[in-house]
């Protein structure tokens, strides 16, 4: 276990905002007892991060017997953030009180079809009725999940923003373990492929929406001289096969490319001018490079440095502490980000700066943060007590 810096180990926490119960993805028993552990009853939203591991069918079947009457939303995951910090092979729920938190859900069933102007209308509509039930509860945002597997999570996003309006956004997509095989969003004992859920909040907590990763974009660049944006594959870089010229960019051998590499030498694009991640999430068998988000033919990609991680995540949270700390953080960190830490030796650090600053949520095959789709990226919410309950 890594050490903490001093001024975690003396900070002081406000109670927690956030209802989490975690427990492992086959004890299925202790589904049975979340209702009183979680008591959806004083619940306006229930949020489940589930292991790729476990049987969906019948942790729905058991969450719906036990949270009647509660919006339950949720996903399948690359690994979990429980309150012990990274976590495999586990169920995390996560509840909103009801006097704390309203929300709005919205199910987009088919991200082929996702009709943005309908469901912009939808979301302006919710905006509206949330004001009108809370008029003096001041602090919004957005939070989506949507399938992780699904190429579709650019078009969601870009298709929001108009929806969006002054109110922040962030999110993450479904994951399964390091398989890519099959990914689930949930949605009121239903799993759901292809598709995303929406939720509006409004509260009396005050909340800092945040985006973080730790690179720095070098001098070298590239430039994608041939890709499938469908497909996010890209089949030229400098106008020579893909992964071969990036191998040699690295001076690598390009038989030995693995995801450890991608998550050691990322990409990035300048998009009004800031950088964002553009993460490879394999080779195909051709020589092509597929990646984690949207890519084109024309883009100028800037390889990236990191920093250590550890550090940068220390600075990042202290920083969502300057006008003190706040209760929960709701979290969606990348799958790359977790096996980077691993691949360094960093993961039990990693795992008490998550513990310490009390970060739930999931490992993610991308992340969300307003009209962007991102990768090997840290985004969330920091919840912070009530006004009225704040020194």
């Amino acid at each position: 276990m890594g050490q903490l810096d001093a001024a975690a180990l003396t900070r002081s926490y406000p109670a927690d905002v956030l209802r989490t119960v975690h427990l492992r993805h086959d004890d299925l028993d202790s589904l049975a007892g979340l209702a009183d552990r979680m008591r959806p009853e004083d619940m306006e939203l229930i949020v489940l991060f589930v292991s790729s591991m476990a049987d969906f069918d019948e942790v729905l079947a058991r969450i719906s017997a036990c949270c009647a009457g509660t919006h339950v939303i949720g996903c399948s995951t690359a690994g979990e953030i429980s309150p012990d910090g990274y976590a495999e092979g586990e169920i995390v729920a996560v509840g909103f009180p009801r006097d704390l938190f309203r929300a709005k859900i919205h199910l987009i069933p088919d991200l082929d079809d996702i009709a943005p102007q309908n469901l912009i209308d939808r979301m302006i509509q919710s905006r509206g009725e949330l004001d009108s039930e809370k008029p003096d509860w001041r602090f919004e945002f957005n939070f989506v999940l949507i399938d992780g597997l699904s190429k579709r999570e650019d078009a969601l996003t870009s298709g929001l923003a108009m929806g969006l309006g002054p109110v922040p956004l962030f999110g993450g997509s479904a994951g399964d373990g390091t398989d890519f095989e099959e990914t689930f969003v949930l949605f009121d004992g239903q799993a759901y492929r292809n598709a995303a859920v929406l939720a509006q909040f409004r509260t009396r907590c005050p909340v800092r929406v945040f985006k973080t990763d730790h690179l720095i974009p070098s001098d070298t660049r590239m430039v994608v001289t041939g890709a499938d944006p469908e497909r996010r594959t890209v089949h030229e870089i400098n106008a020579e096969p893909a992964a071969r010229e990036y191998a040699r960019i690295l001076g690598k051998d390009p038989e030995q490319l693995t995801t450890f590499t991608f998550a050691a030498h990322p990409v990035v694009v300048r998009i009004g001018g800031q950088h964002h991640v553009r993460a490879i999430q394999r080779v195909a068998e051709n020589g092509d490079l597929v990646f984690f988000s949207a890519i084109d033919e024309g883009l100028v990609l800037t390889l990236a440095e990191a920093e250590n991680m550890v550090d940068h995540l220390r600075r990042e949270l202290g920083a969502l502490s300057d006008d003190g700390p706040p209760a929960n953080i709701l979290g969606c960190d990348c799958l790359l980000r977790r096996m980077e830490a691993q691949e360094n030796q960093m993961t039990g650090e990693i795992s008490s700066l998550l513990r310490e600053n009390r970060v739930i949520g999931f490992s993610t095959y991308g992340e969300q943060f307003n009209s962007m789709h991102v990768n090997q990226t840290l985004t969330g919410v920091a919840i912070y007590p009530p006004e009225e309950d704040r020194p």
